[in-house]
């Protein structure tokens, strides 16, 4: 698999609204923008794509947690790709879901909790929002957010965007109830 560039992006939330955060919130998110090998093909066999995305996978998760700090432990994760319009969303799924998990969780010290996604069609320097959830328990509620990134040359007709990303906290004022992270048991994923 060829890849053409990696980009980091870091954010670091210190406002919402009219309220200054208690604590900073930092998302960094790690993108590859690869050369699809079936664009513009029908291929039925998807198996270097998948077997790609746990090589791939590790290096942009690493990249992404590494961009947190040493000082911040991930809370959250997502993932996310965009193909080009020679592309299939098959591709992207590809990319995202078979293996892509193992090394994300991984980075971030483990994480039972499902992995959101997305996925989408689009031409170069569209946006994707990448899901984020709290990475032990699917019913916290205080990290259900995104992160939206954009590379402003991906990806190309023929290639794939792919995108982690990681957080070292919630949002900012969650005051809509649920599960707190605080209580989560950490056994199924969901609590």
């Amino acid at each position: 698999m060829e890849i053409r560039k990696i980009v980091t992006i870091v954010e670091d939330v210190f406002a919402d609204g009219e309220k200054k955060a208690e604590k900073p919130v930092r998302k960094a998110a790690c993108i590859a923008v690869i050369k699809n090998p079936y664009a513009g093909k029908y291929q039925e066999d998807l198996s270097a794509l998948i077997d790609f995305s746990e090589e791939i996978g590790k290096t942009i998760s690493e990249r992404a947690v590494e961009a947190l700090g040493r000082d911040r432990s991930p809370e959250s994760y997502g993932k996310a790709a965009i193909v080009g319009e020679k592309s299939e969303l098959e591709h992207a799924a590809a990319l995202l879901h078979p293996k892509l998990g193992t090394p994300l969780r991984a980075a971030v010290g483990g994480g039972k909790a499902i992995i959101p996604s997305a996925k989408k069609s689009g031409k170069m320097g569209d946006t994707i929002e990448i899901p984020l959830h709290f990475k032990d328990a699917a019913f916290v509620r205080s990290h259900f957010d995104a992160m939206t990134v954009s590379v402003s040359d991906a990806p190309k007709s023929d290639e794939i965007l792919l995108a982690v990303a990681v957080t070292d906290g919630g949002r900012p004022h969650p005051r809509i109830g649920g599960l707190k992270k605080e209580e989560v048991k950490g056994e199924d994923g969901l609590r």
